[in-house]
């Protein structure tokens, strides 16, 4: 038996663990518990030494110092808290329970789904608890054999001077990858680097990401994570990392040996590498599940502080995430809980932004979603985290969920609405000119309010969560059988369209068809207003062979297949031009949306042109027949005016060009249906001024003006 102490009153901020010159200091929220205890562990995290009673308190937060002698950096502990064991009431105090500290900072080990770890017993549907009052028998099994450990961590590291490269929002270009998938399989990341932090330092890689003009890495959940109980029944595992375990622990998975210093290398390598880290983020649910869940952490300490309940019956919790629970960042606990998070991964590991998960959940209140909720103002009063990127999913399951455009100022939003009308327009489907109108300058429909500029948007085509853009094209129908759920999970309609054959084929046709198609959709999102997202590997070609929700597919159907990249330098290429291009062209990049308006040069802002030759009358806009038009971006300087001609039909299309300023011929800077991009600029043509150019079918054309004597002039 581990001997036991009581530890002398500490401090009750910073929450978690911290050294001192005499100990370690242990601050943990816990309102209704009566005792709060920690356990501390030998190095190999089995055998316990010690436990130590918090005595001080503040507020609801139980403090206290553990002497050197039992903890110092490095140590491995785990938390039990007494208290009423009352579900009806809230309460799930269970002194059985081992709890990871919510504020740790590093964990250890992995959950081992096994009856001790759950608040129902399997076979009976009974409670399970170990209250003193309440004697439970066999309910009352201890669960430290089945959870991870936390461990202390010493919180130096020299950043030699490591600085955000601070890219401003319209200069951004997103990259969403996963730390594991992504170097799995590079064959030029040395293979003990492959899937880990470290992985994401290689010189390969970071020229790479250089190459197709990154900005941004947006890296899916390295909170730590567990798999759900269901998917390890099945032999499957929680990939995609969306089941927090501890809001401030790097996942210990995708590091060689510690997960807190490579990290930091890993943010080091990529902020000289002149990269920004954006982190996915989830503060919405937790790993301890629905009601017969498990207790783990936040349900053991301070269950109705942490989570929503129902108010008709407190031993059930909201679910509005689809995962069993939702936290209760309307309540003080929780919020504190969530900002301490947030402020540790800006402040102290050098991240430059977040995207939330479900985002909706974290403005909910009694109300229902609200714009001004307390996380949404904190975080406008935060002098850390006010100036941060924050980006919204901007949907949940509960009731009015879908809340696209709704965020406060300040805040960007995963756009689905531009990812859904790119596919369809591509796709072929009529009625949508003046859908892809909007959604090409900005979304000002969604996003004008309350000063709101272009940026609010992030547009993507493909991101983690549905098909990869190559699946876009390749497949009608979502294939997910080996999630082993009969094909039921995912979206049923993804806006794709297999150009003729499903799946995979040989044919050339085809297989041109599809390259077209991607490259119209790319070319779409790089010159549209608001700030473009790419999914890792959709730059070449990735495939999840027609599975829309891998999120439980740890293996080759998910990792990117850099062989892909080899085969098709093509695309890689024009990615990267596309992105230079943007670069290049600050009318790509505007703080205002494209309205129609005059610019100093007498140009104006943005033109719609029908495919004869004339400005686009309402009744074109509403022709059910029409799917070609021309969109005519202008400039302060006239003589770089953009002109793309689109053509999503299964037809050639003859447009009729606008007439260029005097002297001054068409200058072909894209063309979708070519299969190479080497169009520099002692190659491109030069239409006449009068010219009608004939569109192969489903492609896309961009010209720009160029000095010099007109062809046939």
């Amino acid at each position: 038996m581990a001997e036991r102490f009581e530890a002398r009153p500490g401090a009750a901020l910073p929450l978690g663990a911290s050294l001192t010159p005499n100990g370690v200091n242990f601050a943990v929220h816990a309102q209704h518990a009566e005792e709060v205890v920690v356990c501390i562990y030998k190095a190999d995290g089995q055998t316990e030494t010690a436990r130590y009673t918090l005595t001080g308190r503040a507020g609801h937060v139980w403090h206290g110092v553990v002497p050197t002698i039992h903890a110092t950096a490095g140590t491995l502990y785990g938390l039990r808290a007494t208290g009423p064991f009352s579900p009806e009431d809230g309460h799930r105090y269970n002194s059985a329970k081992l709890l990871l500290d919510p504020s740790a900072r590093e964990v250890v080990g992995q959950v081992i789904w096994q009856p001790p770890v759950l608040d129902v017993e399997p076979s009976s549907g009974e409670y399970r608890h170990a209250d003193a009052r309440k004697p439970s028998g066999p309910f009352s099994a201890d669960s430290a054999p089945f959870v991870p450990r936390c461990r202390v961590i010493d919180a130096a590291y020299d950043w030699q001077g490591d600085r955000s490269p601070a890219t401003p929002w319209r200069d951004t270009f997103i990259y969403e990858l996963h730390v594991k998938g992504f170097t799995q399989l590079h064959p030029d990341v040395p293979p003990a680097w492959r899937g880990k932090y470290l992985g994401l330092t290689a010189p390969a890689v970071l020229d790479y990401l250089k190459k197709l003009g990154v900005t941004a890495v947006e890296l899916m959940p390295v909170q730590s994570f567990a798999s759900e109980q269901f998917l390890a029944a099945r032999g499957l595992s929680n990939y995609w990392g969306y089941n927090p375990l501890a809001w401030s622990a790097p996942e210990a998975s995708y590091a060689v040996e510690d997960p807190v210093r490579e990290f930091r290398d890993m943010v080091r390598a990529l902020h000289g590498a002149g990269i920004e880290v954006i982190l996915d983020v989830v503060y919405n649910h937790t790993a301890e599940g629905g009601d017969r869940g498990a207790t783990l952490s936040w349900r053991g300490l301070d269950n109705r502080s942490y989570y929503r309940l129902l108010h008709t019956d407190k031993r059930q919790f909201e679910n509005i995430t689809g995962t069993g629970n939702t936290v209760a960042i309307d309540q003080p606990a929780a919020l504190d809980l969530v900002l301490t998070s947030l402020r540790y991964w800006a402040e102290e590991m050098h991240v430059d932004g977040f995207r939330f998960d479900l985002a909706p959940v974290l403005g909910r209140d009694s109300g229902g979603f609200n714009s001004n909720a307390p996380f949404f103002a904190a975080l406008r009063a935060d002098p850390v985290l006010a100036y941060v990127k924050l980006i919204a999913e901007p949907w949940d399951i509960g009731f009015g969920g879908y809340q696209l455009g709704n965020f406060p100022n300040g805040w960007s939003e995963w756009n689905d609405r531009y990812r859904d009308t790119v596919r369809a327009y591509w796709r072929g489907d009529g009625r949508l000119l003046g859908s892809l109108a909007e959604r090409f300058s900005g979304s000002s429909d969604l996003f004008r309010h309350a000063g709101r500029r272009p940026t609010a948007s992030i547009n993507y085509l493909a991101a983690h969560d549905g098909f990869t853009l190559h699946d876009v094209v390749s497949y009608d129908h979502k294939h997910n059988e080996v999630n082993l759920e009969e094909n039921h999970d995912g979206h049923a309609d993804n806006l794709s369209w297999n150009c003729g054959v499903e799946g995979e084929t040989d044919d050339p046709r085809i297989i041109a068809l599809r390259n077209r198609q991607v490259r119209n959709m790319l070319t779409t999102l790089f010159f549209s207003q608001g700030v473009p997202m790419l999914l890792a590997g959709d730059e070449f070609g990735r495939t999840q062979r027609g599975n829309n929700n891998a999120y439980c597919q740890d293996n080759d159907i998910s990792w990117v297949d850099w062989s892909q990249a080899k085969r098709n330098t093509s695309l890689v290429d024009f990615v990267a031009r596309l992105a230079k291009l943007r670069r290049e062209r600050t009318e790509l990049r505007r703080d205002t949306f494209l309205k129609g308006s005059v610019l100093a040069s007498h140009s104006r802002d943005v033109l719609w042109w029908h495919p004869q030759g004339h400005e686009m009358r309402e009744s074109d806009w509403h022709d059910p027949y029409q799917r070609s038009f021309a969109i005519g971006i202008g400039s302060r300087d006239t003589s770089s005016d953009l002109l793309l001609l689109l053509n999503p039909t299964g037809d050639p299309c003859e447009f009729t060009l606008p007439v260029p300023t005097v002297s001054r011929s068409w200058q072909v800077l894209i063309d979708t249906s070519q299969e190479g991009i080497d169009q520099s600029p002692a190659l491109v043509k030069l239409l006449p001024m009068s010219g009608a150019p004939t569109l192969a079918p489903r492609s896309l054309m961009v010209l720009t003006q160029a000095a010099g004597r007109q062809v046939g002039a």
